[in-house]
């Protein structure tokens, strides 16, 4: 009867618990996988499946025999890689949030608000709209795929206890919340622009005409303008978030080498 020794026993726990640390952290945070709509438990199970299928591809001949400090210092370098991948994919969801939420407070639909099941908050009806529409376009693209094959890729890249993540990764991320805004602005431009068109000619016909009560219909008029502009512009939704959801790959990529 073989007895196994302590080193190899740690060894072996260590060989499963370090990639269920970048896999967890990385459920936790990434957009679907990560929502509440997915309970806990959930995505407990999922993160164990996809770590026991990623284990036989995984090098775990050349780790060392760490010390308990080296061994703390590993695990939050797995935490932190999975939740620094995880947040790059959120950034690109939270685009079309911001973007409807901007369209609301032009068009006079801010009050109109609903709870988000996936993030738990109270959001636009016409963001949940956006939000709605990119995941059913991130799921028909494969984006869902492609980012579990980033993940799985990453253990070769930045192998556990052979690499990590940069400060200017991390900075790189950071980064990315200017990009967030700026392309929600972008995506929520063209109804910006024909509802300030709106505003501006109410305006001028107010000044010509103050006898005339132009604010009890210019409010409902403004309303339906601006949704007859949203109705006018999903069209062009898909391919402003195929090169966004493009960009953020590449970046998810990039990140990890």
């Amino acid at each position: 009867m073989m007895v196994l020794s302590m080193e190899a026993i740690t060894q072996w726990v260590a060989s499963l618990l370090w990639p269920l640390f970048r896999v967890g952290a990385f459920f936790m945070t990434v957009p679907l996988f990560g929502s509440q709509l997915v309970p806990v438990r959930i995505r407990l199970y999922l993160s164990v499946i996809f770590t026991i299928m990623l284990w036989p591809m995984i090098d775990t001949q050349l780790w060392p025999l760490v010390s308990l400090s080296q061994a703390l210092i590993i695990s939050l370098e797995q935490l932190l890689i999975g939740l620094a991948m995880g947040l790059m994919v959120q950034v690109l969801f939270q685009i079309p949030a911001i973007a409807g939420q901007i369209i609301s407070m032009q068009n006079g639909l801010g009050f109109a608000m609903m709870v988000d099941p996936v993030n738990g908050v109270s959001v636009a009806s016409i963001g949940q709209l956006y939000l709605l529409m990119a995941n059913l376009l991130f799921l028909a693209m494969n984006g869902h795929l492609v980012t579990l094959q980033v993940l799985a890729a990453s253990f070769e890249t930045l192998a556990i206890g052979r690499g990590s993540l940069s400060l200017h990764d991390f900075y790189q991320l950071i980064l990315q919340g200017s990009w967030m805004f700026s392309a929600a602005l972008l995506i929520a431009l063209p109804a910006i622009t024909a509802l300030l068109l709106v505003n501006l000619a109410f305006g001028l016909m107010a000044r010509l005409a103050p006898q005339l009560n132009i604010f009890s219909v210019g409010f409902p008029f403004s309303m339906m303008f601006g949704l007859l502009v949203l109705w006018g512009t999903l069209n062009i939704f898909l391919p402003q978030f195929s090169d966004l959801s493009e960009h953020a790959l590449l970046l998810l990529r990039d990140m990890v080498r």
